[in-house]
């Protein structure tokens, strides 16, 4: 058996796969873009078969510019965009409804009525998260009522639902495989991560039918096999894309954090293997589970971050690449006073406010592209900022240090900023690309094919420190105003 690796890393916007070595360098890698679709206002979807398409394309894409064979693959490993909801037919595979993304807001109502009747102390309690559109079970419940026939279908079994890991298992593995893992079904709504089960109270407060429900599994586990790449490949690690970044990161021990910057900007502080309750409107998560032991998470979601740099290219067309981002921020002496509240669907935590929209303030005749550029970086570190203060209050302490991956972690001017911001070290990998990286180590521990994969001090060599160089009374001025520009956009 070889020690090379695929990792499969589906993402909002992309999908990838890649090629890892036994020294967990990225030997081979292949990328496609997909639509997304916006049928009204704050709906959000992805055409299944789009993804699924591309899937195949890019693993086999990967396998094939590495020159490997699917012998020479020891295992494969599957990170994935987690609240994402799929609802497909057992007998065909087909799906009866374009996916209803992460993003998507069209529940907030039903949130919200839920809210009101007096239901989110026990969805907290039991999930450890609230009730907000961006997870699952709200989703669920709308395609269930939505297409027609669908609740009575799945009460008889003939439907199956899935976050895009379980969905593409179930395509990897020609119907064989209805899985998940649990950090996956953890952000569902509909698990408990105390019992560690489906819990029925919740299936019945979101009118789901057991029926639906995928096997929860470890993080590393036998989660099936695939003949789809040219030989039979075991499929034994799979993670919700930010827990696998904190794997893949090694933030194995209590306290150490990290935030990956995508589409959204999500921030995971590990808390051991005891849940920490938070009293700031953040998330308690399960971070993996190992060998039967479930370790713990409190997670800040940032709903935007590299998605506000996809806008200054998409939709204001101000600029052709993202990197150019990081010459535009740096030749301004300072912001010129423009701030950007990127709430294009709302806020994330610690605000949690479905109502907001983006926001430009203190443009004035002197502002142009490169402020609205710088703004739009800015923004992300501010918004980052707010988590950690949010986790202070929740009893993490002072971070000695937080580790950042993701696309926008590329950008030198960004990474000194945050350091700036949040007065301490910023650290970045040399591979940044510790989504695909976390999948494969798990895939790798299943199998026993990275000999130590998940040791806490491996991964950490070649780290680049940004260390803060901004003075107090400059921080508080710009985190004050950051602030004051936020509660115009939550009082909009």
């Amino acid at each position: 058996m070889g020690k090379s690796i695929l990792a499969i890393d589906q993402g909002t916007t992309s999908t990838r796969a890649l090629v890892f070595a036994a020294d967990r360098r990225v030997i081979a890698t292949a990328q496609q873009e997909f639509a997304q679709h916006y049928p009204a206002d704050g709906w959000v979807e992805h055409d299944p078969e789009d993804i699924w398409r591309d899937t195949l394309a890019t693993a086999r894409g990967a396998l094939a510019e590495a020159g490997l064979a699917p012998g020479e693959i020891a295992t494969i490993g599957i990170t994935n965009q987690r609240e994402t909801v799929v609802l497909w037919d057992r007998a065909t595979g087909a799906p009866l409804h374009r996916a209803i993304v992460w993003q998507d807001r069209r529940t907030a109502a039903v949130c919200a009525e839920l809210h009101a009747a007096g239901h989110e102390a026990m969805v907290q309690a039991k999930t450890g998260l609230l009730l907000d559109p961006y997870f699952s079970a709200t989703k669920l419940a709308w395609l269930l009522d939505t297409i027609p026939g669908a609740r009575e279908r799945a009460e008889r079994g003939e439907l199956a639902f899935g976050t895009i890991d379980t969905f593409l298992l179930w395509r990897l593995t020609e119907g064989r495989s209805h899985k998940t893992d649990v950090t996956n079904a953890s952000r569902t709504l509909l698990f408990d991560i105390h019992a560690q089960r489906w819990c029925p109270d919740l299936l019945a407060l979101f009118r789901i039918p057991a029926a639906v429900l995928p096997e929860v599994c470890d993080s590393a586990a036998d989660f099936g096999t695939t003949t789809l790449l040219g030989g039979e490949i075991p499929i034994t690690g799979i993670a919700g894309d930010q827990q696998a970044a904190l794997v893949g990161q090694s933030c194995f021990a209590p306290g150490q954090a990290k935030i990956t910057y995508g589409t959204g900007g999500f921030m995971l502080l590990n808390t051991g293997e005891r849940p920490v309750a938070s009293g700031a409107r953040l998330l308690t998560t399960v971070a993996y589970r190992i060998d039967g032991t479930a370790h713990y998470a409190l997670e800040g979601s940032l709903f935007v971050a590299g998605a506000a740099i996809k806008w200054l290219r998409d939709g204001l067309g101000i600029i052709v690449a993202a990197r150019q981002t990081q010459e535009m921020a740096a030749r301004l002496p300072d912001n010129g006073g423009v701030y950007m509240v990127p709430a294009f669907v709302g806020l994330g935590a610690p605000h949690w406010c479905t109502e907001a929209r983006g926001m430009l303030t203190g443009l004035t005749f002197d502002s142009g592209p490169a402020h609205i550029a710088r703004a739009a970086l800015e923004s992300v570190a501010f918004q980052t900022a707010d988590l950690v203060a949010a986790m202070q209050r929740d009893g993490a302490g002072a971070l000695a240090a937080l580790r950042v991956d993701g696309g926008m972690a590329a950008n030198d001017w960004f990474c000194q900023f945050l350091a700036d911001i949040l007065d301490i070290s910023v650290e970045r990998p040399a591979n940044l690309e510790t989504t695909a990286l976390g999948a494969a180590m798990l895939a790798a521990h299943a199998v026993g094919a990275w000999a130590g994969v998940l040791d806490s001090a491996a991964g950490t060599e070649g780290l680049t420190r940004f260390t803060p160089a901004m003075g107090a009374a400059e921080r508080a001025r710009l985190v004050g105003e950051w602030q004051a520009a936020i509660r115009r956009a939550t009082l909009a």
